[in-house]
C-alpha cells in the first residue's frame, strides 16, 4: 500500500475521505459569504445518500436531472434549500411530481417550457445557450454544433419570457479560470439587456475546479455585479469540483504474467467501475507508481472486454499477487457509472473519518440477482 494509507478489509473498494468534503464545502462557504451567492451540489457527480448528508447543512440546495435524482435530495432537504432541475428530458408522466419537488426547473427548449404542465409554485427557467464554445472536444462542449443543450441565444425573443423567472448557463468541463465565465456573460447581458430587470435568479452553472483556482475574486467580483445591478439571486452548481478529490478506489492484484515482452497484472476492479477511463481513454492517478521506477506493469481490470484496462505504469518493484493499486481522484462519475459488466461485484463503499474506516455499503449475490430477475 502507499505509505500512510489505511487499507480496507475487503477488495476492491470506494474510499471516501469525509474530510476533504468537508474542507470543500468550508471553501464553498467562503464564496458564499463573500459573494452572496448560493450554492447548489450537483448530484450527478455522485448521488450517494451519506455525502448528501454530510453536504446537506452546508449547501443551499442541490441540482438534479431527473425525477430519481430530484427524490433522493428531496429526502435530506430542510424547508428553506431548494432543488433545481435542468434535463433534455422531462416525461410526461412525471411533470407532477417533479413540480411538487422541486423549487426550480429551469426548460432546455421552448417546446418543453410550452408543455409542461405542473405546480405554479415552481418558479421557472431558461437553459440558455450562448453559443459560445470553450473545449476544443465536443464530447464536453454543451454549445457544440447541434447542441441539444439550451435555447439559442440568437433566436430567442421577449415572448419566450413569458412567466419566465430566471435562466441557467452551463459552458464549462472542469475550468480552473473563469475567463469562459466572464465571456459568457458579457453575450448573454448584451443579448437579453431587455429581459434581465424582469428576472429574479440566474444560475451560473457548474463546470468549474474551484478548490483549484488561485484567486476566486473574479467570480466574486461577477456575482456581486450581478446581484447589485440587477437584484439577482444567483446560483452556482460544483459537483466534480466537491468530491473527485476526495474518493480512492482501492484494488488488488489478483494475477501477474507476461505477454509480448510486457507485465500485466490484472485487478480484482475493472474499468467498468471507471467508466471514464475506457469512454475518454483516461489514465486514472495511482498512488504507488512513480515515473522513474524501473518496473512497468500494464494494469487491467478483470472482465473479458480486451480493453479493459486502466493503463501501463511504473514501479520501484515488480508488481506481485496481493498487491495494493490505488487509483486517487475518482470521486466524479465513478461509482454513478458503474456497471456490473461479467457479473462482477460493485466495489464496497467505506468513509474514513478522522483516521477510522467504516464501511458503508456492500452489494451481494442478492443484489445483483434483484437487477436481472424477471
Amino acid at each position: 500500500m502507499h505509505e500512510n494509507q489505511l487499507i480496507p478489509a475487503s477488495s476492491p473498494a470506494f474510499v471516501i475521505d469525509k474530510s476533504i468534503i468537508l474542507k470543500a464545502a468550508d471553501n464553498l462557504n467562503y464564496l458564499r459569504n463573500n459573494s452572496g451567492c448560493r450554492v447548489l451540489y450537483s448530484i450527478k457527480a455522485l448521488p450517494f445518500l451519506p455525502l448528501l448528508r454530510w453536504l446537506q447543512p452546508s449547501v443551499d440546495g442541490f441540482s438534479v436531472s431527473s425525477l430519481f435524482e430530484a427524490k433522493l435530495a428531496h429526502s435530506v432537504l430542510n424547508a428553506e434549500q431548494s432543488i433545481h432541475l435542468v434535463t433534455p428530458g422531462i416525461r410526461r408522466d412525471e411533470q407532477s411530481e417533479l413540480s411538487q419537488i422541486c423549487s426550480h426547473i429551469s426548460f432546455n427548449s421552448l417546446t418543453q417550457k410550452k408543455h409542461f404542465i405542473g405546480s405554479s409554485v415552481v418558479s421557472k427557467g431558461l437553459r440558455i445557450n450562448p453559443k459560445l464554445s470553450f473545449s476544443n472536444d465536443v464530447r464536453f462542449d454543451p454549445c457544440r454544433l447541434y447542441s441539444k443543450l439550451g435555447v439559442d441565444i440568437t433566436a430567442l425573443i421577449k415572448n419566450d419570457f413569458n412567466e419566465i423567472e430566471g435562466i441557467q448557463i452551463h459552458t464549462v468541463f472542469s475550468q480552473r479560470d473563469f475567463i469562459s465565465l466572464l465571456k459568457t456573460l458579457d453575450k448573454v447581458e448584451r443579448y437579453l439587456a431587455d429581459i434581465f430587470p424582469q428576472l429574479k435568479w440566474i444560475n451560473l452553472g457548474g463546470g468549474y475546479l474551484l478548490q483549484e483556482v488561485a484567486d476566486l475574486s473574479p467570480l466574486i467580483e461577477l456575482i456581486v455585479r450581478l446581484k447589485q445591478t440587477y437584484q439577482l439571486e444567483v446560483y452556482i452548481e460544483p459537483g466534480k469540483d466537491i468530491v473527485n478529490n476526495a474518493l480512492s478506489l482501492v484494488t488488488t492484484v489478483i494475477d501477474c504474467f507476461e505477454s509480448d515482452g510486457k507485465r500485466v497484472a490484472v485487478l480484482d476492479s475493472s474499468i467498468n467501475h471507471n467508466p471514464e477511463v475506457f469512454e475518454f481513454q483516461r489514465a486514472p492517478t495511482v498512488l504507488q507508481a512513480d515515473n522513474e521506477g524501473e518496473h512497468s506493469a500494464i494494469l487491467a481490470g478483470s472482465t473479458c472486454l480486451a480493453g479493459d484496462i486502466f493503463g501501463e505504469y511504473k514501479f520501484n518493484k515488480p508488481l506481485q499477487i496481493g498487491d495494493k493499486i490505488t487509483f486517487a481522484q475518482v470521486g466524479a462519475y465513478t461509482l454513478v457509472k458503474a456497471n456490473r459488466f461479467n457479473g462482477y461485484n460493485f466495489p464496497d463503499i467505506y468513509s474514513l473519518d478522522k483516521g477510522e474506516l467504516e464501511r458503508l455499503k456492500h452489494y451481494d449475490y442478492d443484489n445483483y440477482r434483484q437487477q436481472w430477475d424477471g
